[in-house]
């Protein structure tokens, strides 16, 4: 059977909005550059937040039901999206004596959720050339110089190695906990008595709050100011943060959240920490209505584009927080919330946990947990979505109620994550590549990188390309590009009897060009 090679090009062509091979204007290679004309990622299912609305009944009961389950005194959270919190609420109370009821103005100690804040001032002075993130911490803080590592050939620990947890250190959870109000003094004579090791620095995670009353430390010294009153005046300031401490004496007692333990069936309340060094492993005091801010102000890191920047850190350092630095942990037998089977993986970024599951979804979160105090908050990047939530519960665990919140909003709301937009230059080489198949005119042939014909001869992919449209048939349709990224997609050729899967991927030159294109057959889809 000969294929005609007009019938294939007129139906495809005309598809693309393009003439016939011998009417074509086609511009060869050299003239079509690419042009940066970069286009951000953006929702394609609006109106976003008023499906979300319908949502708020199910997340208040989630919350609720969670609360009494777990004997929360008091509870408040709250839901960011699209830049800005769309809907809050709270639970019980603040303060039970007193009757105070809790609300999205209360303070709540947020405990490690702090973390995070630190981090975005190292990397804030990191920005401002202050400081490397591989500098040795000793540079910064010199009794640091005279530990002494598990072994001989341990390489200093670096300020990298102190915001991803893998300084060595032991986990020191409940530990930590109690040194929050210890002071500089006290910090620095525990680092000149020795530190005992669990690891060699730099291979293995492990969570150290150790570690961020260090980062803090280094924070006053680069500054010239408290790690307190830098965190103040560059984040909670600009991002009005107002009503955001870290001492509990400087809060009205009707804004402030007493902590409680729930022991022999009744809420026994737990003694208030003060402020001290290990504050920037825990210390900070916030509302939901505050944090939400600070929620709002990581998600619009994304998507990256092209505008103006926030003064308190650039969204490039902001993602890079938001990335797995560090590998947690793999766990091939996780199932979901319905019971089915979905590996999980899991790591640290900067002062930010990191967790991707089977369906591909990148959750950033940290929890908080102090004596009286739960809380965390988490958020889905390619969502555009986030909760924290708040309690005044010893160790109160709110992750899965997060967690829960979050995938019932994705699917009540039928949300979906941001679609790439397609670049000028694989819609141009598309076109290309219609115009030259199946016969690989030698005129035609300037779209394709050195590389290519070296890989597989002309004569093989004219072979090749033949006997693939003998088995597809006349092609009746061309099916939008679906890119992978800027410069890799696919697209589909629907044929009478089967589809041809059109994948491929052009070079890093300015002009890219065609490296790798790979033609399949598949089914005919319904």
């Amino acid at each position: 059977m000969k294929i005609h090679s007009t019938l294939f090009f007129s139906a495809v062509l005309g598809a693309l909005g393009c003439t016939t091979p011998k009417e074509s204007q086609h511009k060869t290679a050299s003239e079509v550059a690419f042009t940066h004309d970069y286009l951000p990622f953006y929702f394609a299912d609006s109106p976003r937040v008023e499906r979300m609305k319908n949502v708020f009944p199910v997340i208040n009961k989630i919350y609720t039901d969670y609360a009494e389950k777990n004997h929360f005194p008091g509870m408040a959270f709250g839901l960011v999206a699209d830049g800005k919190l769309i809907y809050s609420n709270a639970i019980g109370f603040a303060n039970i004596a007193s009757k105070i009821p809790a609300t999205i103005q209360t303070d709540f100690r947020i405990a490690s959720m702090t973390k995070s804040f630190t981090a975005m001032s190292i990397l804030r002075l990191r920005d401002e050339g202050k400081l490397r993130l591989q500098d040795p911490v000793s540079n910064y803080i010199p009794e640091v110089a005279k530990i002494r590592y598990l072994t001989k050939d341990s390489a200093p620990i670096t300020i990298e190695n102190l915001l991803t947890m893998s300084a060595g250190f032991p986990e020191d959870n409940p530990w930590g906990d109690r040194q929050l109000e210890n002071t500089d003094e006290s910090l620095l004579a525990f680092v000149r008595d020795g530190i005992s090791f669990s690891n060699v620095p730099g291979l293995n995670y492990e969570y150290s709050n150790l570690g961020f009353a260090l980062l803090g430390r280094i924070v006053t010294i680069v500054s010239g100011k408290s790690y307190q009153r830098y965190i103040s005046e560059n984040i909670l300031g600009p991002l009005q943060m107002n009503d955001t401490h870290w001492e509990f004496t400087q809060i009205e007692k009707e804004k402030l959240a007493l902590g409680y333990a729930w022991k022999d069936n009744q809420w026994m309340e737990e003694p208030l920490l003060h402020d001290g060094a290990f504050g920037a492993m825990g210390g900070l005091i916030c509302s939901v209505k505050d944090f939400s801010k600070y929620l709002a102000f990581h998600l619009s890191a994304w998507p990256p584009r092209n505008e103006g920047e926030s003064s308190v850190l650039k969204r490039s350092s902001l993602r890079e927080m938001q990335q797995l630095q560090r590998l947690g942990i793999f766990t091939p037998d996780n199932h979901n919330r319905s019971g089915m089977p979905c590996p999980v993986i899991t790591g640290y970024g900067y002062g930010l946990g990191w967790r991707k599951d089977c369906s591909g979804i990148v959750c950033v979160r940290h929890g908080g947990g102090l004596p009286g105090f739960g809380s965390e908050w988490r958020f889905y990047p390619e969502y555009g979505i986030g909760v924290v939530a708040l309690s005044n519960l010893t160790y109160g665990g709110l992750g899965l109620a997060n967690a829960k919140v979050l995938d019932t909003l994705i699917l009540l709301a039928r949300l979906k994550p941001r679609n790439l937009p397609l670049s000028s230059i694989l819609a141009q080489r598309q076109k290309e590549i219609v115009e030259v198949l199946p016969s690989w005119t030698p005129e035609k042939l300037g779209i394709f990188a050195k590389n290519f014909f070296l890989d597989k001869s002309l004569e093989s992919r004219k072979q090749s390309t033949l006997k693939l449209l003998l088995e597809v048939g006349k092609i009746i349709k061309v099916k939008p590009i679906v890119p992978d990224n800027q410069l890799r997609g696919t697209f589909i050729l629907e044929g009478e009897k089967m589809n041809v899967s059109v994948f491929f991927t052009l070079t890093p030159e300015n002009n890219p060009l065609i490296q790798q294109l790979d033609l399949s057959v598949i089914p005919r889809s319904n």
